[in-house]
């Protein structure tokens, strides 16, 4: 029964490890579920028995690649401008241009519109917890207006403009994200 059991999570896994990598090569429309099941080594029927079809598989992704998110962006881990520029560097290093990617595809996929306000809740209360300190002598629109520049400036667009247009290092996109958000955490 263990067995059987750990055999039927592995078999999981594989699915959504596939339907993962299909679905940040190519728009999620495009992907099959026979493309899923021939990389996860497993029948169409399986994936559908496991997960319910398309939309049932791309929400336990979603779930599970949130999951890894939120890991890779503890807000306990940063105590400061120079911490927060790294694990955002390391995060939009790692997932970037896939999430830009996802992020050109919402407009056309409800889904996806779901899965992209999320994650912009995600990016807000992540950056209401990391920069508490900050915010905590702030109030009303004051507060509101420098939330919203800490988003802007942590945000995966902004490590797009430095790392894609303007060519920037990993380093130097660290460094510049750094610059950006120190000011802002300061006293005025």
């Amino acid at each position: 029964m263990v067995a059987r059991a750990a055999d039927a999570a592995a078999t999981g896994e594989r699915i959504l490890d596939a339907a993962v990598a299909a679905f940040w090569e190519r728009p999620t429309d495009q992907v099959s579920l026979d493309e899923v099941a021939r990389r996860a080594g497993v029948t169409v029927q399986t994936v559908i028995r496991r997960f319910g079809g398309r939309d049932g598989l791309l929400a336990a992704a979603v779930e599970r690649e949130s999951r890894h998110v939120e890991t890779e962006r503890n807000p306990a881990a940063v105590t400061g401008a120079a911490e927060a520029a790294s694990q955002l560097a390391t995060h939009y290093e790692a997932i970037g241009d896939r999430v830009l990617a996802m992020l050109a595809e919402e407009v056309r996929n409800p889904a996806l519109h779901d899965v992209a306000e999320a994650g912009r809740r995600f990016h807000r209360a992540w950056c209401e917890t990391v920069f508490a300190a900050t915010l905590a002598g702030l109030n009303g629109l004051a507060r509101e207006r420098r939330l919203a520049q800490l988003i802007a400036v942590c945000d995966v667009y902004t490590w797009k403009l430095l790392r894609r247009n303007a060519g920037l290092s990993r380093q130097e996109t660290e460094l510049a994200m750094r610059e950006l958000i120190h000011p802002l955490t300061e006293e005025s």
